[in-house]
Order: structure tokens, then sequence, then C-alpha cells
């Protein structure tokens, strides 16, 4: 098999030829689509070569837990658009990001994160890390004091989401990765909501990028996948053993459909991104809006961030309605065309209410400490006709 590494190494490549010929491995049949293999394990000619394998003395795989063709094609192509030394896959967007925030921490540590966080990234560090005697403090991500001062008390491991999960808030990446590198921090940014087309945390200072690849970079709802990216050294050191003994494994399945919708990523992201900016500025001029949330907008409360360190401002809207909950539910029944669902970065419109999903574990004063209340939905914009799209939500918006 061609590993093709004479062309997915053109780091000068622009991301749309990156996202199509980054990774490229071609068998002796010459496939022009990637090709699936679907396959558990891996024959040895000699009992010699499969200890070598084991051993990491010879080339080749030897089990899909560790890795496989289709697999090693999309963390090869990942890399390259991320700008990244490396990049593991894993089978779920919270197995990548589980497995890049516990791999590196022992009991006795201590973690500062962001309070705004999607709901199972909080639970983790609020619930799961206090059980293996790690300390935990969430401060607003916002607040360059308050990360000076926690970061400046010691800490092995930072997390945080910009344009944070569900209301858009911005993180100065570049200046936390300051405090973390002067700590000896390690700093991990979500990224899922920017993807590696608008926002490029490495560049930032950032160590370790994390992504859920069921969002955009599948892009059409069809299979679960996550991302680890950060340099060589580190994922040999920390987290590959983690992942082969712990066994987040991504099936080639999934990954084969992620390489075929990276295809297209940057075309959905530019077209997404056009039709959010348009639709925020109308639900933003709607009477029955109380307030929203779009990170190119000057009255987002983070706009300088974000115009700062994202080159657009991206596929997601975070509106609040006036009338709360009741209000946010009969906005949400009263949709046609967008669907009520609590995925991102979809060809297809999708809003949900975080309270109440994405963000239910939470309680009232975790939610409010977020900023979150039960006025809010997290609106997905998809590749329908801008059109068609600003006249369902204001016609939603008028029922209210």
């Amino acid at each position: 098999m061609s590993n093709g590494s004479d062309r997915s190494g053109k780091a000068s490549w622009k991301p749309a030829t990156k996202a199509v010929r980054g990774g490229l491995m071609r068998s002796e049949h010459g496939e022009i689509s990637e090709a699936l293999y679907l396959t558990s394990g891996y024959a040895y000619d000699s009992a010699e070569q499969a200890m070598a394998r084991m051993k990491g003395d010879a080339p080749g795989f030897v089990y899909s837990r560790y890795g496989s063709p289709t697999c090693e094609m999309l963390q090869q192509r990942l890399a390259l658009i991320e700008g990244a030394q490396t990049c593991r896959v894993t089978g779920s967007g919270m197995g990548a990001i589980s497995s890049a925030i516990l791999a590196p921490l022992k009991a006795g540590d201590r973690v500062v994160a962001a309070t705004a966080l999607f709901g199972s990234c909080r639970w983790i560090i609020a619930n799961q890390m206090p059980k293996y005697g790690i300390e935990t403090v969430f401060v607003d991500g916002a607040d360059l004091d308050a990360w000076e001062r926690e970061i400046a008390r010691g800490c092995q491991l930072v997390l945080i989401e910009s344009p944070a999960n569900p209301l858009l808030d911005g993180v100065d990446i570049a200046a936390v990765a300051k405090l973390c590198k002067a700590a000896g921090a390690l700093l991990v940014v979500d990224n899922v909501f920017a993807t590696p087309i608008l926002q490029r945390p490495l560049d930032l200072g950032a160590d370790v990028v994390v992504y859920s690849a069921t969002k955009h970079m599948d892009g059409q709802g069809r299979v679960m996948l996550g991302a680890i990216l950060c340099d060589s050294a580190y994922m040999e050191d920390v987290y590959d053993p983690y992942l082969r003994h712990i066994g987040p494994a991504a099936a080639p399945f999934n990954a084969w459909v992620v390489l075929k919708g990276l295809e297209t990523l940057k075309l959905r992201v530019d077209a997404q991104s056009a039709t959010a900016a348009r639709l925020a500025d109308a639900i933003a001029a709607h009477p029955n809006a109380a307030a929203v949330r779009y990170p190119y907008r000057r009255d987002h409360p983070h706009y300088a961030v974000h115009k700062r360190q994202m080159s657009g401002g991206g596929t997601m809207i975070a509106l609040s309605v006036k009338g709360g909950q009741d209000a946010a539910f009969k906005f949400l029944n009263s949709l046609e065309l967008v669907d009520i669902c609590n995925n991102l970065g979809d060809t297809k419109s999708l809003a949900c209410h975080p309270s109440t999903t994405t963000h239910r574990a939470l309680t009232d004063e975790e939610q409010a400490a977020m900023g979150l209340d039960r006025s809010w939905i997290r609106f997905s914009v998809g590749l329908e006709d801008a059109d068609d799209l600003e006249s369902d939500v204001l016609r939603a918006l008028n029922s209210v």
C-alpha cells in the first residue's frame, strides 16, 4: 500500500485541499475513494514479524483497537488540517475529551476549567475527577484575572471551549496559554464549535486540541467519532498507552464516513457561517427575541476575542426568547423546517433547549453560573436556503 506521504505532508496546501488529499493511502488497486478496511485483526508473515510489530520495531498494523489503515488516513488528514504533529481518533467526541483530560492526571493534581462547558465535560470535572483525588475549580472564561489567580495556585491541566457550549462564550486562548506555559500546565481546547477551518488553537499556544468529529467533520448526522491532536512525543508518551489499554477505539467504518465528510468541510462551514450571520441579524431585530449571541456580532460580550482568534463567525447561534421556558418550547414546537435535536454541525438546521437537554444534568445554580437560563435556545445552522430558514425562524418567533 502506498502511504502517500510525499503528498500528505504538504503543509502549504490550503484547507480545502488538505481536506480532500491529506493522508491519502491507496492500495495496489489504485482506488480513488479511500478504502474501507473492516477487520479486527491482521495476519503476519511470521512469528518474528508479529513480535517485531507488537514491540513497535516493524511497521504495520496489529489490532484495530490500536489502529487501522482507514483510521490512519483520517488521523493524517486531521493532523494536516489542524497543523498538528499527530492525531488519534476515538469512538466518540466524549471518548476523545475524557481521554485527553484524564490520561495526563493522577491523584493530587489540580484542574482549572472554564465555567462554560458542554454538560458532560462539566460532569467529568465536577463529579468524576474528585473521586480520583483530583482537585477541580471552575472560573469565568472571560476573566483573565481569575485565570491568572487560579493557575498561579498550581495546576496540571486547563480545559476550555471557545466558542463555548451553549452560549458561545469566548476565551482568550493565547492569554490562557501564556499563563499555562508559565505554570507548567497542559492546555486542552475543545474546538468543536469553531472547527479547524475557523480557528487553530495550537497556533494560539494550546497544547492539545479535541473534537467531536460527530459534528461538522461528519456533518451529515451519520456516525460518532472523536479526535485528539497534539505533538508526537506527548501523544506517544501519555495518550497512546491510555488509549490502547482503556480502549475508546474508533470503528474503521465511522472513520471512513468522516474521511468522506472532511472533503466538503470547508465548503459547508463557509456556507453555513454565512447563513448563520444573516439569521443572527434577523433574530436580533425581532421584538420577541430577548437576546442573541453570535461570535461575529458586535453586541456579543466576547466579540473582540472571537474576532481576534476566529476567521469567521461560525455556524452556531444562541438566542433567548421573551417568556422563559414556555416561550422557548413554543418557539421550538413552531419550527417547521428546523428539527429539534441536540446534535449540531449538521447539513440540516437543528435547535435545542440546553437547560433541559445538553446541560440538564447541571443544577440551576451551575447553569446560572454560565449565564444559562430556561429562555435560551441553541441553534445550529445548516445548508438549507437562507430565505427558507429565515422565514421559518421568524414565523416561529412570531408565535411566541
